[in-house]
């Protein structure tokens, strides 16, 4: 494989040759129509079962809007919730009555809603002129405006006059922005986990299948070997995506039908933008580092068997790191968490578990250098194994076979 010129393509030239032809190859096959296919049934039920669940459970129990007023405010809210119900068609919460205070009476919210065994969404106190809901920070937003609506009917004040109210928040600590964001790290690392070692094995697949047709050393007596390797690395990295970008449109829109969002889950440290473009990237190089990995074992290889023989001790430690990342994650600054930011095959986990828990940049920038710098001497080293186990085969043996029919030449005859 040579350039016009007559010289040989460059390592990167030939690697985007091999990465085209496999990419194409592999894009328009049958198999891949079903491999796309195959996980979208199991995941489509779960999130039309998971939708239908939500409303079902919203359906059945409303929430409803509990007060603590004095007699005379409690009655006075009640009567003008019934009236806007009447005026708004039922749109507004309903009110049940957690506790008649007397005036200079001690109230708190927070204890009150704990206690109860009403399905309480929010509570409202203080006074029609002065009112105070108290709850979480969703349902404390979505019902400010009927809250005021309610207490200017009961206050007398009229559709001109509304009295402000304030808003007391059940959610906002350090300590519950911390647990929140747990949630996302240990989310992050699970989807990033599965879809590495879900994806990851058709490097190897591919690598077999060739090296059975010859393919693969007339691809190696044309061009470096690092280039075949880079090229079947980043053909098949890019069929991955095109498979996640198929699979995310089609959940996305489940989930999007179904009135679920990023909005009710809690928000990583750095934001869902950088994020979502970490995770990328921590995607791609987990899967370029598990997948040099499976190359050099495929090069080793030469049926299925073999395959699934030598690749299952390192889908164990695979598992392994990713249970050592996990753990790093509970310890944010730790030397556990630096060992698992250093280790290559735990590194992404961890760091998009730092993403979701830090707000600080820099550590990604020298993470995905050192990952980089990684997939770059595995890929080196599984070319040279390639070499050793695959391409001196065949001349070790011609050696030997030379050997022989020297010998048999160099043999007297046999007299008949």
């Amino acid at each position: 494989m040579s350039n016009p010129t007559g010289g040989r393509l460059s390592t990167l030239a030939a690697a985007y040759v091999v990465a085209r032809r496999d990419f194409v190859a592999i894009l328009f096959s049958r198999s891949f129509i079903f491999f796309l296919l195959g996980p979208l049934f199991p995941l489509l039920v779960g999130g039309l079962a998971g939708g239908i669940g939500a409303k079902v459970q919203q359906n059945v129990e409303p929430a409803k809007l509990g007060i603590a007023m004095t007699e005379f405010d409690i009655l006075s809210m009640t009567r003008a919730r019934h009236v806007l119900a009447g005026k708004l068609d039922g749109q507004v919460p309903e009110l049940v009555e957690v506790r008649r205070l007397k005036p200079g009476d001690a109230f708190d919210p927070a204890l009150a809603m704990r206690d109860t065994k009403a399905n309480l969404g929010a509570i409202v106190s203080g006074t029609p002129q002065a009112p105070v809901l108290t709850g979480p920070v969703d349902r404390v937003e979505r019902w400010k405006g009927e809250v005021e609506l309610i207490a200017a009917e009961a206050a007398g004040m009229g559709p001109k006059i509304t009295p402000v109210v304030t808003m007391g928040k059940l959610t906002g600590s350090t300590a519950d922005t911390k647990r929140s964001r747990v949630v996302t790290a240990q989310m992050g690392q699970v989807v990033l986990f599965l879809l590495t070692m879900l994806l990851a094995g058709m490097v190897l697949s591919n690598l077999v299948e060739e090296k059975g047709n010859k393919i693969i050393e007339v691809l190696a007596a044309a061009i470096p070997m690092d280039a075949v390797f880079l090229g079947k690395l980043f053909a098949m990295l890019a069929v991955s995506w095109v498979g996640l970008t198929v699979w995310g449109v089609m959940i996305g829109s489940v989930f999007a039908s179904a009135g679920q969002g990023l909005g009710s889950m809690p928000a990583p440290a750095v934001g869902w933008p950088v994020f979502f473009g970490l995770a990328v990237i921590y995607f791609s190089l987990a899967y370029l580092l598990l997948g040099s990995l499976f190359l050099a074992i495929g090069s080793m290889a030469t049926t299925v068997r073999e395959v699934q023989t030598l690749s299952m001790p390192v889908s164990m430690l695979q598992l392994l790191n990713f249970f050592f990342a996990s753990w790093a994650m509970s310890k944010p600054g730790s030397g556990a968490e630096i060992a698992g930011a250093v280790i290559p095959f735990s590194s992404p986990f961890t760091m998009i578990a730092r993403a979701a828990q830090d707000a600080a940049l820099w550590p990604h920038l020298l993470g995905i250098a050192w990952q980089v710098l990684c997939v770059a001497i595995l890929v080196r080293l599984g070319a040279r194994l390639f070499r050793k186990w695959v391409m001196k085969s065949g001349p070790a043996g011609t050696r030997k076979r030379r050997w022989f029919s020297r010998k048999s030449k160099n043999a007297a005859p046999v007299a008949a």
